[in-house]
């Protein structure tokens, strides 16, 4: 049977258990249902090493991550999610844990979230980050167009989860990028595992500025310098030992080379783009999004020769208009970007709002390559006061599928 310590510091007194609490040997020392009534209690517990199932930490687990989902849809703040109790039931849906690896995007964005947000203390984090990736990596290599369309979509939608977004953005990018620079061996591994949780060390405080209305503080300035480290200090302690991965989140901020194991130059080198773009790309109450052509410029301005060709192949792999960005067309329709195109600058677009600024009821196709459809400029999401449905657009892309 394999058991998982008892979260007992997190614990508060009085609040049911939802778990029987078992010695590493099996035996019973608590019922579920039952509850820790004093400190002296948790601290006889701690010495007889309380654990629980496996099974029954995923639940638990499953039934937390459902808990902030629902905090996070109502508009509750972060500080208020975070300080919230262990939930004290469980339902059956709780150990469905096919869900947690079998869902889509969003799926897989809220368990991440919930991962980065909790750090160590999450319960059995180690198997859950490798369903995440898993799946992921299944997802991108089944439909990498719907992959980018649903997380660029995301991406302006802060209020779902700015640092998850951006960590399963980030490895998505740096995946099509080496993909694109015909090194195999990046699509995956410690690179993809490092985006995922890079910013685990400030994943609450950059949901939080990804919201304030005020330039980040002298605290929160710092934060983001030590976070590197901090993230690597966090990740250790949930027991990552691959130092590769450990590597690549600890210097993807630095540009000097000379820090870090030298195998990993080209994986630091292609995270620390593929971050600098998800970012610009993502709008702050401070400042507008970046369309992904100026992201790129922006990213890549002083970019060494090395820099230069990881520049050139991401704004291949992505396309300058990527799946899920607005694009103004020559007739004056406003259109999201559906899915890369035969060229970088000629992706397959489905306009949403007519010249004349109206909403479009039934989504139009265009051929960008058509004079009359082409692109005139990119147009950050904020700019979009319509709701895009997923389910036209993909109806229209199997319609006019090439």
């Amino acid at each position: 049977m394999d058991y998982v310590a008892l979260p007992l510091a997190r614990l508060k007194l009085g609040n049911t258990l939802p778990v029987d609490v078992l010695a590493p040997d099996g035996r019973l020392l608590l019922r579920r249902g039952q509850a820790i009534l004093s400190e002296q209690q948790r601290e006889t517990l701690h010495a007889h090493q309380a654990c629980m199932t496996a099974t029954d930490a995923r639940a638990w687990q499953k039934s937390y991550e459902r808990l902030i989902n629902t905090l996070v849809r109502r508009g509750v703040d972060l500080d208020t999610i975070l300080q919230a109790d262990l939930p004290s039931e469980l339902v059956e849906a709780d150990y469905l844990f096919g869900a947690q690896v079998l869902g889509g995007w969003l799926d897989l964005q809220e368990i991440l979230r919930g991962l980065l947000y909790q750090g160590e203390a999450a319960i059995n984090p180690l198997p859950r980050l490798a369903g995440i990736e898993t799946r992921a990596l299944e997802l991108l290599s089944s439909d990498p167009d719907e992959c980018l369309f649903i997380l660029f979509q995301a991406l302006a939608e802060v209020s779902l989860g700015y640092c998850a977004t951006h960590g399963l953005l980030s490895a998505v990018v740096c995946a099509l990028t080496a993909e694109k620079l015909d090194m195999v061996a990046l699509t995956g591994g410690g690179l993809f595992r490092a985006a995922l949780v890079m910013n685990i060390g400030m994943a609450r405080e950059q949901d939080k500025l990804a919201m304030q209305s005020s330039l980040p503080t002298e605290a929160q300035r710092e934060l983001v310098r030590q976070h590197p480290r901090k993230s690597v200090e966090l990740l250790r302690h949930m027991g990552v030992s691959d130092e590769d991965q450990l590597d690549i989140v600890r210097w993807h901020h630095e540009s000097d080379e000379s820090h870090g194991l030298a195998h990993n130059a080209m994986a630091r080198r292609l995270l620390r783009l593929a971050d600098g773009f998800v970012a610009k790309m993502a709008a702050r109450k401070t400042r507008l999004a970046m369309s992904a052509l100026g992201a790129a410029k922006s990213a890549f301005l002083g970019a060494t020769p090395d820099t230069a060709s990881i520049g050139s192949a991401m704004a291949t792999a992505l396309g300058f208009y990527p799946p899920g960005t607005y694009v103004q067309l020559v007739n004056g329709e406003k259109a999201v970007v559906v899915a890369r195109g035969s060229r970088a600058n000629l992706p397959h677009v489905v306009s949403i709002v007519n010249a004349g600024g109206m909403p479009l009821s039934k989504y139009l196709y265009r051929e960008t390559s058509n004079v009359q459809f082409g692109i005139r400029t990119p147009i950050n999401a904020e700019r979009i006061k319509v709701k895009v449905s997923l389910e036209k657009v993909q109806k229209l892309r199997k319609e006019h599928a090439h």
